[in-house]
């Protein structure tokens, strides 16, 4: 592997006031919880004295005032019951994103193909507020650590940020093509990656900007590690990059060999921030240190379908990692392919222990906190849940009418929102009899 120390600041990037990334400046203030000490990234940032960082107790979710959608008549090959508790209809095409507020898991950002956000609550899709002024699809939708802020992007990279309590839009800003979007972990901080290359960070609301500079080529997939100082961010060219948010450098370089041999996909960490897992059309996951920018695993499928003899202009099926994860409480590693494999690899051993076959390509997997059950949804419009221990297929919940592109899981594992091609998003009240 070639290990490399790359600038990645731009030299015209505005100076940053009250945000430093450089030299020993801190970038973050961290409230100490009361009582235990601070916690280890409290240096990303001392200048955002309003952020309170305090973790507040988890509300409990009201499962009363469910309203059951009436089922409307449906057409097409996936045609059948729907399972969902609550149907979210107001856009009117392919709704592409969604994500739920992480302090109360009772409200959702949608975002979709006409151009349109909207926040929302859970309980009965009653819509709060629509996140306007976007002019192409909207593909990022999120809310900040607390709860606060919601921020919308749109493929033509117009990111906004409304306040939730007021509704009002606080902070905008025309990037380059968007690739990705997230919010950072403990502070008011958007990153985004952009079709230029470039990952962006901002200090929402008042815009303090630093960009790191990847290859001239997209910035595909990218996720803020758990220390909150650093990032890893893949690229078209198959390279990935860590970067250090405060240093505004490139930590760890893999490329070549070392890289994947396509565009990435996708990218993950484990929950201490260790371990890095990345994916690409190559159909490689590729396993590693955090510490080191070395690889320590590569994982491939276990069969490659022969495809027949093909005549000539016809192409054979192509297939990619798709999404992965990990376990937070068995050492084992989720990847889900196009072509419907979900592969649950243990990692202590770095084999294949479990392969469990959908009827189409997967679009996203999530992994249950505290669990080995993992949750698919794919494009025949099914979410599904697996019991990673032993391969078997828990339940899996119906209603779509086209395929599922993003979903999201509450975080005690109660509620899975979905959205999909048939321009709704469901909410589907999960019933294990295990818990």
């Amino acid at each position: 592997m070639e290990s490399e120390s790359e600038s990645g600041a731009t030299a015209d990037t505005p100076p940053l006031e009250t945000l430093s990334f450089h030299g020993d400046e801190e970038i973050i203030e961290v409230v100490e919880l009361d009582p235990g000490p601070p916690d280890p990234a409290d240096d990303l940032a001392q200048e955002m004295e309003d952020v309170d960082f305090e973790e507040e107790e988890e509300e409990e979710g009201n499962e009363e005032g469910w309203v059951l959608e009436p089922q409307e008549g449906v057409v097409g090959s996936m045609e059948g019951p729907d399972d969902s508790e609550v149907t979210f209809a107001l856009h009117s095409a392919s709704v592409f994103c969604v994500s739920l507020d992480p302090k109360t898991n009772t409200l959702a950002v949608t975002g979709g193909e006409d151009d349109k956000a909207f926040v929302w609550r859970l309980s009965d899709g009653e819509l709060l507020f629509e996140c306007a002024g976007h002019k192409d699809s909207v593909t990022c939708a999120g809310f900040s650590h607390d709860s606060t802020l919601v921020a919308t992007g749109d493929m033509s990279g117009l990111l906004k940020v409304w306040q939730v309590d007021t509704k009002e839009e606080v902070w905008s800003f025309e990037a380059g093509d968007l690739e990705w979007m997230e919010w950072h972990s403990r502070a008011p901080v958007l990153l985004a990656g952009t079709a230029d290359g470039n990952t962006w960070m901002w200090k929402v609301p008042n815009g303090d900007c630093k960009t790191f500079q990847g290859p001239n080529c997209p910035a595909t997939c990218g996720r803020v590690l758990p220390d909150g100082k650093r990032a890893v961010v893949g690229y078209e060219d198959g390279t990935i990059r860590v970067w250090d948010l405060k240093q505004g450098n490139s930590v760890h370089v893999l490329k070549g060999t070392e890289g994947h041999q396509g565009p990435l996909t996708c990218v993950a960490t484990n929950q201490d921030g260790s371990l890095i897992l990345t994916g690409s059309v190559d159909c490689q996951a590729k396993l590693v240190s955090a510490t080191t920018g070395k690889v320590v695993g590569v994982f491939r499928p276990e069969t490659v379908a022969s495809q027949p003899n093909l005549g000539e202009g016809e192409e054979s099926e192509s297939n990619s990692v798709e999404s992965l994860g990990f376990c937070s409480v068995m050492p084992l590693a989720a990847v889900g392919y196009l072509d419907g494999t979900l592969a649950i690899y243990d990692l202590s051993t770095q084999t294949l222990r479990h392969q469990c076959q959908h009827q189409s390509g997967i679009v996203q997997l999530l992994w249950e906190a505290g669990t080995a059950v993992v949750y698919t949804c794919s494009l025949d419009g099914i979410v599904r849940l697996w019991d990673a221990r032993t391969g078997r297929l828990l339940t899996d919940y119906r209603g779509h009418t086209a395929e599922i592109l993003d979903f999201a899981l509450s975080k005690d594992a109660s509620l899975v929102v979905t959205t999909s091609g048939d321009h709704k998003a469901k909410v589907f009240c999960v019933q294990r009899p295990d818990r």
